[in-house]
């Protein structure tokens, strides 16, 4: 005990309690600091590690830089999400899909703007052939007709245009630059227009994945190279965006395991550059055609017939209309290179062969059993 005299009065000052004041104060501030601490955390849901020897300083630095990354990736997604659109075969009359029919049948799904001159990437299953029209619902909720005017089946892609400009296009990343374990977010309408624009997260599980797809008429093709992703993907996804932390697009999600969870496949955008690039700098794209039907290395485990080989794409088939009928190629043969290309998967070959025009000549070099050689074929246009 103390005394202490101020303005002429004595006045008496127990330690004890002044040090039980003194401990009652740092309990609450230490309270209200881990409780701030372990808000952030449990927000985040992530665990944060420290060093004993810098407590304050180190982890005062990976919560502001966590901070800092959340608030990044909302913008990021935010961004990326203008350039999502709505699509389907049926003009919009105001009715609900759940009081209708299922979604995929009425062709309801997604798209992604990829240029600013209106061409909407999605996949073919949704809108159909070329020529077909669709309608796109823009980020402002304006409607629009739109015109296929690409689609391949065999990779489930097409391209629509509609009669707009000035869009928000959507950046292309490299999908030839991932890694498993990579953060990722699925961006579409996943049970139609009531839910648009759903994110989902998840990581790259798995790349260069091949499926085997049973299609309308029970026959089966082949998709090759996919992304596999534990993000959500349901019906209405089909068509959206999968991207990178930087916002980009790396895929194009297409298909999901319905009988297994977490299992989720977007096609590498790297497929569609080129065929993106000659609509946005020509506004036409004539397809140059090889006319094979082929498989890879990533395929042979699918069929039936045992068929040995390391490398290169093995001839199964060729087109009777094509120029490469009437070459010496035959089937069975394997192409192992195409000009200056060597291939390994016949999305690289698809992907080359985009790049030229109908007429161009194009060096095959062919194995046949223990020999090789060289056969000259002059490209047809894709009809």
């Amino acid at each position: 005990m103390c005394i202490n005299k101020v303005g002429g009065k004595m006045y008496r000052l127990d330690k004890r309690k002044l040090n039980n004041i003194f401990i009652q104060i740092v309990i609450i501030g230490l309270s209200v600091f881990f409780g701030i601490l372990v808000y952030i955390i449990y927000l985040d849901g992530q665990i944060y590690t420290y060093e004993k020897t810098a407590y304050g300083t180190k982890l005062a630095k990976e919560i502001e830089t966590k901070i800092i990354e959340n608030s990044s990736s909302k913008n990021v997604i935010n961004e990326a999400m203008k350039s999502i659109v709505g699509i389907s075969r049926l003009k919009d009359n105001g009715t609900s899909v759940f009081l209708t029919k299922g979604v995929e049948s009425l062709g309801i799904g997604t798209g992604i703007i990829v240029s600013s001159k209106g061409y909407i990437l999605t996949n073919q299953h949704l809108v159909g052939d070329k020529l077909n029209v669709c309608y796109i619902t823009l980020d402002t909720g304006v409607e629009y007709k739109g015109k296929v005017v690409w689609s391949d089946s065999e990779i489930d892609l097409a391209i629509v245009k509609i009669g707009v400009e000035n869009l928000n296009p959507i950046k292309l990343g490299d999908s030839d630059n991932i890694s498993i374990g990579q953060n990722v977010y699925a961006i579409g309408n996943p049970v139609g227009f009531e839910f648009e624009k759903t994110v989902t997260s998840g990581i790259i599980s798995g790349t260069k994945r091949t499926l085997k797809i049973r299609n309308e008429n029970n026959k089966y093709s082949y998709m090759e190279s996919l992304i596999q992703t534990d993000a959500t993907i349901n019906e209405g996804n089909s068509g959206g965006a999968l991207i990178n932390e930087l916002g980009e697009v790396i895929g194009i999600t297409s298909v999901k395991v319905t009988d297994a969870d977490g299992i989720g496949f977007a096609i590498p955008i790297n497929m569609i550059k080129t065929i993106i690039a000659k609509f946005e700098n020509t506004g036409k794209f004539n397809e140059a055609y090889l006319g094979i039907y082929g498989y890879d290395k990533e395929v042979i485990p699918y069929l039936k017939d045992v068929i040995d080989f390391e490398s290169g794409i093995y001839v199964a088939d060729i087109n009777e209309n094509s120029n490469l009928k009437k070459s010496s190629i035959k089937a069975g043969d394997i192409i192992v290179k195409i000009d200056d290309v060597n291939l390994t998967r016949m999305t690289e070959l698809r992907e080359y062969i985009y790049t030229k025009n109908p007429g161009d000549v194009v060096n095959l070099r062919v194995k046949r059993s223990k020999k090789e050689f060289i056969v000259q074929v002059k490209l047809n246009k894709k009809l």
